[in-house]
């Protein structure tokens, strides 16, 4: 069921979004590694925002729309402040840890990993998590919206009972009104930061999450109630969200289950702080093993 279940996907979208991917003349002065090589991250602070939840969600068998929470951060986010660029990415391929790259993607220290699916993305990951000694893994949707902050687009419309579609026609129609047509991956910074320190976001490359694509149905309060989860689909955020199928590289040619898909798939990780405890017991372990 799950294989003709991505297989409908990968029709889903309209093909002919597909084009050569161009590369653009401009060099990026922002360095992507600090001091210890690693990659840059930017902590943000704990706190909470206004969340709608990813997903299709119904009330009596009707379409509406998903819920909007507040949710509470109780502990800061580390996030990478960079997409991963293709030369990381290359570097995971040289070790045979990674696919390798489309040709048609540039491969240069200042210029984003795209046209990757998610196992890919889940892969660099972990070879990363491997190589610093540091847990790196995909930011849920929640935590990405967060990081974005007034760069996450709440894709919420109003939905009329008598004709469901409507919605997905206005939703399309919104989406259709960017500029979406534009693959180049453009050096890093073309976008700015956000306010949070966070570059590149919303620009035209979408990236991947760890959320996985969820039906729920919602009761008279609005409160979700039993789910259906499919996690061979997960969420991919940039200029509008966007369910896409998890082995998909090029969302363009298909594999996007709502919507005007993505022009770029690509992806930055979350970096899971240690307590102090369990740095001074990994120290102590590197100092032992050394000696040995």
């Amino acid at each position: 069921m799950l294989i003709a279940f991505k297989l409908k996907l990968l029709v889903a979208c309209a093909a002919g979004f597909a084009g050569p991917l161009a590369v653009a003349p401009l060099v990026s002065e922002m360095s992507t590694r600090d001091a210890q090589g690693e990659p840059v991250i930017i902590e943000i602070a704990r706190g909470s925002f206004a969340y709608r939840e990813a997903g299709d969600f119904t009330r009596a068998g009707r379409p509406v729309e998903a819920p909007l929470r507040t949710l509470q951060f109780a502990k800061s986010l580390h996030i990478m402040r960079d997409q991963v660029s293709s030369a990381d990415y290359q570097l995971c391929v040289r070790d045979r840890e990674c696919h390798a790259l489309d040709r048609g993607v540039a491969i240069a220290p200042d210029r984003p990993a795209v046209q990757v699916s998610w196992h890919d993305a889940q892969a660099y990951a972990d070879w990363l998590s491997r190589k610093t000694g540091h847990r790196f893994r995909l930011p849920s949707d929640a935590e990405w919206a967060f990081a974005a902050g007034s760069r996450f687009r709440d894709d919420s419309g109003p939905v009329d009972a008598d004709d469901p579609a409507k919605r997905w026609i206005s939703r399309y129609e919104r989406e259709s009104e960017r500029d979406l047509s534009d693959t180049t991956a453009y050096p890093f910074g073309k976008f700015g930061l956000n306010e949070r320190g966070v570059s590149d976001l919303a620009g035209n490359v979408w990236e991947w999450t760890s959320t996985c694509f969820v039906r729920s149905r919602v009761d008279a309060s609005g409160n979700a109630g039993r789910s259906t989860v499919n996690c061979g689909v997960r969420v991919a955020e940039g200029a509008h969200r966007a369910y896409v199928t998890d082995f998909i590289r090029d969302a363009r040619a298909g594999g996007c289950a709502q919507g005007v898909p993505p022009a770029n798939l690509g992806f930055r990780l979350v970096r899971e702080e240690r307590s102090w405890m369990a740095s001074v017991s990994a120290r102590w372990s590197k100092v032992w093993t050394a000696r040995s």
